[in-house]
């Protein structure tokens, strides 16, 4: 099994959660397709769920929220790069043009976390390790197996990722347009133009990559638990792949990988 027990090297994706307008719904429905097991949390950290696999985390869940008079933020999965330093790493985001949508703050012991937009639009989370690594299961069936950029500016956001969060896109032999994201000399996740199947207007965003046994059986039950498919089953150079949404509206993809993707140790 993947087991990840030491922390991820700075700009590694480490972490994921997901905003659900229903928070219990959200738990059973992956719960029922990836076999996670969650509920909902303490009150002190607004009901967030620590959805685990075997035993390990590997994803959150909680109810979307937001500050009096501010709009709610839409239903999707949110990326978190891990930081060494979430306070540096803010001052990094902003002076290479990023937006801080909520500054550096404590999350009891077990870490420290903001969220922010890169210069295209893309959001995602900084996560500094204390008490909490994040992801302790990656690549294997239900846990997480790649993150991907999918972004209007390549260009731009290659420019940004660098300075700011040590990621350093790298072009792949074979495939045009896309980037390898790395971070010394491991690929950590991708980056590509916005996909067309995902409709004109997509803004920019990161996509969370689940690994699956079986990419068509687990389309299937998706639809039957009430979600949609975006892209239908198909071929990849590392394997089969499809894009869902599921019922509340969040969109990820899963992927039957030939090979483990995810980062699995340091």
């Amino acid at each position: 099994m993947p087991v990840v027990t030491a922390p991820y090297k700075p700009g590694t994706p480490c972490w994921i959660d997901l905003m659900a307008s229903d928070q219990q719904a959200a738990l059973d429905f992956y719960r029922d397709l990836f076999g996670w097991q969650g509920e909902v949390g303490p009150a002190e950290f607004g009901g967030y769920a620590v959805c685990m696999l075997n035993d390990r985390p590997v994803a959150g869940i909680m109810a979307r929220s937001a500050p009096e008079g501010q709009p709610l933020p839409p239903v999707a999965w949110t990326t978190y790069l891990a930081s060494d330093d979430a306070a540096v790493s803010e001052a990094a985001i902003a002076e290479h043009g990023g937006t801080i949508l909520y500054p550096a703050m404590d999350v009891g012991v077990i870490g420290r976390m903001l969220v922010a937009a890169d210069p295209t639009g893309a959001v995602f989370g900084v996560w500094q390790a204390m008490d909490f690594i994040g992801a302790g299961v990656v690549n294997e069936p239900g846990a997480l197996v790649w993150n991907e950029l999918n972004t209007a500016d390549t260009d731009t956001a290659g420019r940004f990722y660098l300075p700011a969060l040590g990621l350093r896109p790298a072009t792949i032999q074979g495939m045009e347009g896309y980037f390898s994201l790395n971070v010394g000399d491991r690929t950590v996740g991708g980056m590509q133009p916005i996909p067309g199947y995902l409709g004109a207007g997509t803004p920019s965003h990161w996509m969370a990559y689940f690994s699956v046994d079986d990419t068509d059986s687990t389309v299937d039950a998706l639809v039957k638990a009430g979600g949609t498919v975006i892209q239908p089953p198909f071929d990849m150079q590392s394997g089969r792949m499809a894009v869902v949404q599921d019922p509340q509206g969040a969109v990820f993809a899963v992927a039957e990988a030939a090979e483990a993707q995810m980062p699995d140790s340091p």
